[in-house]
């Protein structure tokens, strides 16, 4: 049932484009833009990200197999695991499988939606990678950044997903 809901979401931002029988053209990828303007993600500071994320390329374009991918660890039933690698590849801006101060910068501006001045931003950011950083490289690889969400996340709630 998903699998069809989420075929008709993915034919309906482009309809144009995706064809309803999908077995003949299975290349089909829509452009970030039309992505994040869905109304699940609109909203959500990080819209570009997630869609990068998800995007094989690392472009934002989707095909359907990235968008139900997308989809499925967006869901509430989604394990914490995954959400939280995901949550890593999102807050990861300059990609180099490490989140550094301005990976963490980036990360609070969008947060707070920039309400917080430079001088807060660096304190926070500081004060995250002084109590997260278990190797003290002064960045946060995968297994800083899990113990550090295991430690102040409320229930298993990531930010980034809601």
């Amino acid at each position: 049932k998903m699998g069809i809901w989420l075929h008709g979401r993915y034919h309906e931002m482009a309809p144009n484009v995706v064809p309803m029988d999908y077995t003949k053209d299975p290349d089909v990828k829509l452009p970030m833009q039309l992505i994040i303007n869905m109304p699940e993600l609109k909203e959500n500071p990080f819209k570009e990200r997630i869609v990068e994320s998800f995007s094989e390329d690392g472009e934002g374009s989707l095909s359907f197999n990235d968008f139900v991918d997308m989809f499925s660890v967006l869901s509430e039933m989604a394990p914490r695991e995954l959400k939280a690698i995901y949550a890593f590849k999102i807050y990861d801006f300059n990609t180099d499988n490490f989140i550094c101060k301005a990976d963490l910068e980036k990360t609070l501006n969008k947060l707070t939606r920039e309400e917080l001045t430079a001088e807060e931003i660096t304190l926070v950011c500081e004060k995250v990678i002084e109590e997260a950083d278990m190797d003290g490289d002064g960045k946060l690889g995968f297994a800083d950044f899990e113990n550090m969400i295991s430690k102040f996340t409320f229930l298993g709630h990531i930010p980034v997903f809601s």
